[in-house]
């Protein structure tokens, strides 16, 4: 049997989590079947479609490492196919024009609403053939929708869900400005594709029995659903697109790491017996349907951080450092190769305790910054005795000819006997005076790091 996906966004907005969420279940379940994954624009909300967010959807697939089959199928370039389809639909008698102007379309939803009632249109021009058709009103096309029995769709994820066909209102196929609908639209485009596979958000639930009926009256063949359950927000509700943490961009302005999130995605709302981290080959060979859960998944940053810092600490150094000159060229400002050539060379331990490659951004400051900016609370810990420490390890240092931590060590350990201290009593100045703060990396590492002479500008200004 052929596998053929697809993820169908609008190009109306910033890429939605969800979203990216669904187009990685379509290309996984494709790929793990030797099957076809296709991106589709579909771009007829003429008003709302914008350019720059089609193009933002392909970059925002492209990063995460979900890549298409072929040219984007972009849904405006079929409306003639759309509207041939809802013609023909017209003449064999699966739809009907409808006069029923907005004034009284407006009246009868009022009329449900005081009822209490959900609107479900009247179907006043289902069978219309003594009705005067109205002046100055141009027909929409509705969809015949059947009115007794039910409709099944043996849903793969949530299993067999039947709906009595009297709920489904006729619904429009075809607006009075000769402009098709999504029911149509997308159903039209699904079986041109050739899509065998349907996967999104159980939202659509309603929409797919009322695209199984128009794929029925066309003759067509139905593809199989299945519908993933949506991803919640931290507190419970419905993620929406109007909530920060609900868009793309948030997660690569903080510096997750692709890979990283694409892992996270892949495991919220999925599940391959305890296993927590997959490859992108193992994510194909392991991909299941039978393994994504009917609850909704809540959106979780702890666990997107605790993930990217096992990536962070995990992966190749070199594809590390690629990830963040990468994100750096994006949101921070330039760094010069020499600089760049000395965070390669510390990344072992700039990564250490770095959740995110802004993490590993400001850890990468003190070689970056030429000039040293001190917190002013840690200026204050450099009282007399700390400038001594810092006197006398200059003195120490400039006699080492072979920089090591082995040949730096005895210097430290010398100058905590002298003083009659400990570590952080001869460590903690000289790290504020190296980086400008108390915290940072490991003092050797950031001695190691540095120019010998740098190293001694920086601790001569105490």
């Amino acid at each position: 049997m052929s596998f053929n996906c697809r993820f169908a966004p609008s190009p109306t907005g910033p890429m939605h989590i969800g979203g990216l969420r669904t187009a990685l279940f379509n290309w996984l379940l494709a790929k793990k079947n030797k099957g076809k994954y296709f991106l589709r624009i579909e771009d007829t909300d003429r008003e709302r479609s914008k350019e720059e967010f089609k193009q933002q959807i392909i970059s925002s697939l492209t990063w995460l490492g979900i890549e298409h089959d072929g040219k984007e199928y972009i849904q405006s370039e079929n409306i003639s196919k759309h509207v041939a389809i809802a013609n023909e639909l017209l003449k064999k008698g699966f739809a009907y024009k409808c006069y029923c102007s907005e004034e009284e379309i407006h009246e009868q939803k009022e009329k449900c609403k005081k009822k209490g009632i959900p609107y479900v249109y009247n179907r006043k021009w289902r069978d219309a053939k003594d009705i005067e058709i109205p002046e100055g009103v141009k027909p929409v096309i509705r969809f015949k929708s059947k009115i007794s029995g039910n409709t099944i769709i043996k849903d793969l994820v949530q299993g067999e869900r039947n709906i009595s066909n009297s709920t489904i209102e006729d619904f429009i196929i075809l607006r009075n400005d000769n402009s098709p609908t999504y029911q149509l639209s997308a159903t039209v485009d699904d079986h041109e594709m050739k899509i065998t596979h349907v996967i999104r958000g159980d939202d659509h639930m309603i929409n797919s029995f009322k695209q199984k009926q128009v794929y029925e009256a066309m003759g067509w063949n139905v593809p199989k659903f299945a519908h993933i359950p949506l991803i919640h927000s931290e507190q419970g509700k419905k993620l929406s697109k109007r909530d920060n943490a609900s868009t793309l961009q948030k997660y690569i302005k903080i510096g997750i790491i692709s890979d990283a999130l694409r892992n996270y995605l892949l495991r919220l709302g999925w599940s391959y017996k305890d296993k927590e981290i997959f490859t992108k080959e193992e994510s194909i060979n392991l991909f299941d349907l039978n393994g994504v859960g009917k609850s909704p998944s809540k959106l979780d940053l702890s666990r997107i951080y605790s993930i990217n810092e096992t990536y962070i600490k995990t992966i190749e150094e070199k594809d590390l450092f690629n990830f963040f000159k990468e994100y750096v060229s994006k949101y921070k400002k330039p760094i010069n190769q020499s600089k760049e050539a000395i965070i390669l060379k510390s990344i072992s331990f700039l990564k250490n305790k770095a959740k995110t490659l802004d993490d590993i951004w400001i850890n990468s400051q003190y070689i970056i910054n030429d000039k040293i900016e001190i917190r002013s609370e840690d200026k204050k810990l450099i009282d007399d005795l700390s400038k001594k420490v810092i006197k006398d390890f200059i003195v120490e240092y400039e006699k080492i000819s072979s920089l090591s931590r082995e040949t730096l060590e005895p210097v430290i350990e010398s100058l905590i006997d002298k003083y009659k201290t400990n570590f952080k009593g001869v460590g903690q100045p000289l790290r504020i005076a190296l980086v400008g703060s108390k915290y940072g990396p490991g003092l050797y590492d950031v001695i190691l790091s540095l120019d010998k002479s740098e190293v001694i500008k920086r601790l001569s200004i105490f």
